[in-house]
């Protein structure tokens, strides 16, 4: 399995790339960001010194969307740090909810991700493209240049979608029986259109909080810290709660139940703990949607996950223990989880780099 590590681009960006560094070296392979131009600083000035400061790290934003920058600079950003850098990033899309909602925008439609994932990938890879009426291509694109592209969704006709087009399927939340129902969506919508289900890369997205042990402190702590993402969760919840209805077959109620009490959301505290518009959150759900507990528990909810067929688990790490969590996946959780049996059965694993 890989791990990626999800941050906010808060200043100083320094921080940021310091977290990055930290996480390749403790066997981290993915490095995600935020992407909201008016919440946080421009995420793809930043990949540029990550890159250049890793040497391995694939970066992207979790997720950019197709309506705060016009597509083919979208695409020129992508493909100039592929090629400094060599084919190093993944163009995570969605909607855009913080990024347009902020903005004074709607998020984007599903026809206009759709439009916009071919056009991106396209001249990502030095392909043509039709901007509307004008076939454009990057001259500048050497051979073998790529761009895969991961699709943020929930809901049955962003999964069908994502299933059809997308390279990567990104689900915000680790809670194992929506995991199974929305990976088993995504796989049979991919293989109705003739793909190899395996060609699309699954991701689950979850924030992660290790505690020294399993005390009712300790849990109840971690659970603070992380149940701002029940709210962020919420926000999309509530549009499917909108569109389908509070009760629907589309929409499994284990995803909706727990947004009734939802009274509103300040974008100022968006992904942050403490955030005070996600109490109505309930500790069943922290502990459903994120990785908290012991060591020992992350593990074993991670090879659930990767039982299902998550390809990559990415850590949402905004809260107050963000290098102690770096480091306990790097030294205990990465190397059980991917510990594999040689033909004479003895035990390898791939230690990490201490910081």
């Amino acid at each position: 399995m890989d791990f990626g590590l999800v941050l906010q681009t808060d200043p100083p960006a320094s921080r940021v790339i310091s977290l990055m560094k930290r996480a390749e070296r403790n066997g981290f392979t993915y490095g995600w960001t935020f992407d909201s131009a008016v919440l946080w600083q421009e995420p793809f000035v930043i990949y540029s010194q990550i890159l250049s400061n890793t040497t391995k790290l694939k970066v992207g934003p979790m997720v950019t969307n197709p309506g705060t920058r016009t597509w083919e600079v979208t695409a020129s950003t992508f493909a100039t740090l592929n090629d400094m850098f060599g084919n190093r990033t993944v163009c995570g899309i969605g909607r855009g909810d913080s990024a347009m909602r902020v903005a004074g925008r709607k998020p984007n439609t599903l026809a206009r991700i759709s439009e916009a994932m071919k056009v991106i990938r396209a001249l990502g890879r030095g392909e043509e493209a039709d901007l509307g009426g004008t076939v454009v291509r990057f001259p500048w694109i050497r051979p073998g240049a790529e761009l895969p592209v991961w699709m943020a969704a929930y809901g049955p006709k962003a999964l069908k979608m994502t299933g059809e087009e997308a390279d990567g399927f990104i689900l915000q939340l680790a809670d194992l029986y929506l995991t199974e129902s929305m990976v088993k969506a995504v796989k049979t919508a991919a293989a109705e259109a003739g793909r190899d289900p395996a060609d699309v890369k699954i991701c689950v997205a979850a924030p992660a909080y290790v505690t020294e042990d399993d005390s009712p402190e300790a849990l109840a702590h971690a659970r603070e810290q992380c149940r701002w993402f029940g709210g962020m969760v919420g926000n999309h919840v509530a549009d499917l709660v909108s569109k389908y209805g509070e009760h629907s077959a589309a929409v499994p109620d284990e995803l909706t139940d727990y947004i009734k009490s939802r009274e509103g959301y300040d974008y100022s505290h968006h992904g942050r703990s403490g955030n005070p518009d996600t109490q109505f959150v309930p500790d069943e759900i922290v502990d459903r949607f994120c990785l908290i507990g012991t060591a020992e528990q992350h593990i074993a909810k991670l090879n659930a996950l990767r039982a299902l067929g998550v390809d990559q688990f990415a850590l949402y790490d905004m809260h107050d223990a963000q290098e102690a969590v770096i480091d306990a996946y790097g030294s205990t959780v990465i190397p059980a989880v991917n510990s594999a049996i040689t033909p004479t059965g003895d035990a390898t694993t791939n230690p990490a780099v201490d910081d």
